[in-house]
């Protein structure tokens, strides 16, 4: 009785589209995760993520599980997710995203999940990174353990949303550090952020994790923007 009410007081909306949801539906309505634009990367050794890294850093594997539109159920997703504290959508994706994941052969050679860091004083600011649900469903599904002190930045930067190109590869190769110890060597480390749009921020991030010896990076991310 005291669920119905609440429900009735604070009902329950999907994230995808904000209509309402039913009592088996969670997150997303039916109809939103049936339209939901997946990229199917993990099938394609050449597909669109893998292809930002070409002739720039070597990747063992690089996979996005969705498809960024404007105004889209993606774009929504992210934004509830990043600037609205609702971690259990990282969640949701990162358990729904493993089930197609554990068909991949590399993933049973990764050593570690790396969150993109945010500096700690947006971290501060923001209470929370947006990518840590999504990390921990993946290391819980995959039994990839998660390390979240490795890689770190070194400074606090605006967002880089609205710079091209250049200047925000100008930004980033000067962003991060890593604190690593001999036992970091030798690692297959899988590097996840949420959105990839030029690449910039996640090849500082994958240039900086290979400077600890005898290591590979694989990329994955929630979503892939289309220019």
């Amino acid at each position: 009785m005291l669920k119905y009410l609440i429900n009735l007081i604070f009902p329950k909306l999907c994230f995808g589209c904000n209509s309402l949801l039913l009592n088996n539906e969670s997150i997303l309505c039916s109809k939103c995760i049936h339209d939901m634009p997946f990229t199917l990367h993990h099938l394609l050794d050449n597909n669109d993520t893998t292809k930002k890294f070409y002739g720039i850093i070597p990747i063992e594997f690089g996979s996005s599980m969705l498809y960024f539109h404007q105004n889209g159920i993606v774009q929504n997703l992210i934004h509830n997710l990043k600037y609205k504290n609702q971690q259990q959508i990282g969640s949701f994706l990162g358990k729904l995203y493993s089930e197609d994941l554990k068909s991949v052969t590399k993933i049973k050679t990764m050593s570690e999940i790396i969150p993109v860091p945010l500096h700690k004083k947006r971290l501060e600011e923001r209470g929370y990174n947006q990518v840590t649900t999504f990390c921990e469903a993946l290391s819980n599904e995959l039994k990839i353990p998660l390390n979240n002190s490795l890689l770190y930045r070194n400074y606090y930067s605006k967002t880089q949303t609205k710079k091209d190109k250049e200047a925000r590869k100008e930004v980033s190769n000067a962003l991060f550090d890593v604190h690593y110890t001999e036992k970091d060597h030798n690692k297959h480390f899988l590097l996840v952020d949420d959105v990839i749009t030029s690449g910039a921020t996640l090849e500082a991030c994958a240039r900086t994790l290979l400077k600890i010896p005898n290591t590979k990076v694989s990329i994955i991310t929630i979503a892939y923007t289309i220019s």
